[in-house]
């Protein structure tokens, strides 16, 4: 955190919000699930409503072309929204059969989009085996890239496209894993042993995990801060005019600190 900064409540009175993803310009985009929203904070300190009836989205991303990709958890199908708000389905359905919910994505260096498929809440209706991770390369077949783990949910990859990190939430641990050229993954690491809902990387590479606080961990896994929110932190990303303010994602608020 930058010298004597404090946690701040930009604004409040959601039902759950989640997956804050910043534009070019810094203006940071995320979803009110419950509500079935999408909001945008903007570099001016605005509020304002980017999309009704976003099909329960969670996770959100921008791709390199400005276009949102949104897990639709409600809908269970992963979009893209053009700016112009024009929606094109991406992926919802893998071997035949519906995907779960997708939650938490990360856009590689290719325009390939990793993705996270658990379900939380009523299981009913599941037409997969499991709650896996996926890679949509661009113009590809979507394939399952992790079948192993209990429930996995946040994901982030380092800018390179060489490494991606994946909680298990459900078994309560994060991974490292080796991206091969193909998109497929190898040599998976324990980095810690601690979940998270969603996560981000630094230019560092540090990675921010949310599990009631914010903890960041440095590539080895070793803790280096906690970051305290009022509310149980759910996501962050980078965000603002400099990108260096950490925008929070926090149960029915949304929350900034300098970094």
């Amino acid at each position: 955190m930058a010298p004597g900064a404090t946690v701040e409540k930009l604004a409040g009175g959601f039902e759950f919000t989640e997956g804050p993803a910043a534009d070019a310009k810094g203006n940071v985009y995320f979803s009110d699930i419950p509500n079935s929203r999408i909001h945008v904070w903007s570099v001016d300190g605005t509020l304002s409503t980017f999309r009704e009836n976003s099909g329960r989205s969670n996770g959100l991303a921008f791709d390199s072309k400005g276009r949102l990709v949104a897990c639709e958890g409600g809908t269970r199908r992963l979009t893209s929204i053009f700016p112009e708000g024009e929606i094109t389905v991406l992926a919802d359905s893998y071997d035949g059969k519906k995907l779960n919910s997708p939650n938490d994505l990360w856009i590689d260096p290719k325009g390939g989009v990793y993705f996270s498929d658990p379900r939380y809440g009523r299981q009913d209706g599941l037409e997969q085996d499991g709650h896996h991770v996926y890679y949509l390369a661009p113009g590809k077949k979507l394939v399952r890239v992790i079948g192993d783990m209990v429930k996995p949910n946040g994901l982030v990859g380092t800018p390179d496209g060489r490494r991606l990190y994946v909680t298990d939430e459900g078994g309560d641990k994060t991974y490292a894993y080796r991206i091969e050229a193909d998109g497929t993954l190898s040599d998976r690491r324990l980095l810690v042993e601690k979940g998270s809902d969603g996560m981000t990387l630094d230019e560092k590479g540090n990675v921010y995990l949310t599990n009631k606080s914010v903890w960041i961990y440095s590539p080895d896994g070793t803790l280096l801060e906690e970051i305290e929110v009022p509310e149980a932190a759910a996501n962050v990303c980078f965000g603002g005019r400099d990108g260096m303010t950490l925008f929070i994602t926090a149960r029915k608020g949304l929350y900034a600190v300098p970094m």
